[in-house]
């Protein structure tokens, strides 16, 4: 018997199987962010609601702060979703910027628990977390004929990166009950036509 070629299928299977354990953890996390924030997020209380023993939890996510930073990619990972199969349409950088980021505002504010719970946590991470590269790769992407990182200047990401942290910035505050979604809106469409004018 060729031992190799039966421990092939099971392999897939089960990095198949992980992969949903993971995203099921990860939603668990998310659902009960979105109605009491990221005290919600209790590793027990998310080991629970994915259908896992704590330990298994934690072979995933070593701390809440790391299942914190899964959340926030898997919002990432719909927002990219969303500006792939609807590109933005504006004639100008920095109308397609603010198009994907008032997206961004959208799709957040519609979970405002979730949205706080992951804003402040970023905030105050002690983890490496990818949000402000993502953000800022993807506002290249669609500022630019989608330029990467490694092919931009560095002047170029360095001006996607601030408008990227512009936005966190007006996010928290509509949080807080600063801004309206207008306002919001208002600030980065000046934010954006300041910075990227050059592009």
């Amino acid at each position: 018997m060729n031992t190799d070629a039966t421990t092939v299928a099971p392999a897939g299977a089960r990095s198949r199987s992980q992969h949903q354990r993971r995203k099921r953890i990860v939603q668990a996390a998310a659902a009960l962010a979105s109605r009491g924030g990221v005290e919600a997020m209790q590793m027990r209380t998310v080991a629970e609601r994915a259908g896992v023993a704590l330990g298994t939890l934690y072979r995933y996510f070593p701390s809440k702060m790391d299942l914190v930073v899964a959340v926030v990619g898997e919002e990432i990972d719909l927002l990219e979703g969303s500006i792939e199969r609807r590109p933005p349409r504006a004639a100008t950088p920095a109308g397609r910027a603010v198009d994907v980021l008032m997206r961004a505002t959208r799709g957040l504010m519609r979970e405002p628990e979730l949205a706080d719970a992951l804003i402040r946590s970023l905030i105050m991470a002690e983890v490496e977390t990818p949000f402000g590269d993502r953000m800022a790769t993807l506002l290249l992407r669609v500022s630019t004929a989608g330029l990467s990182p490694e092919d931009a200047t560095e002047e170029q990401y360095d001006v996607v990166a601030s408008l990227a942290s512009v936005w966190v910035h007006e996010l928290l505050e509509m949080l807080r009950g600063r801004r309206t979604l207008d306002q919001i809106q208002r600030r980065i469409e000046t934010a954006a036509d300041k910075l990227l004018a050059a592009f």
